[in-house]
């Protein structure tokens, strides 16, 4: 016998936050979108790239996403 209802995701965790093959929880970084002439090269480079959250945040994101 199947499961009595299903569980609906949280639309906003859902629009920012997208889950790898191996389960992990991917995110943009902060910061991107605009007054980025007072922050240095450095912060601005290594915003470009995605983050992996670490496990201990990604148990809640996990509980937003139970469908992904």
């Amino acid at each position: 016998m199947g499961a009595k209802y299903k569980l609906k995701t949280n639309r906003g965790a859902a629009k920012r936050f997208k889950k790898t093959g191996t389960g992990k929880i991917r995110f943009r970084r902060a910061n991107r979108n605009h007054i980025k002439t007072k922050q240095s090269t450095k912060r601005v480079r290594n915003a470009r790239r995605n983050g992996v959250m670490c496990d201990s945040d990604a148990k809640l994101v996990h509980r937003m996403l139970p469908n992904d």
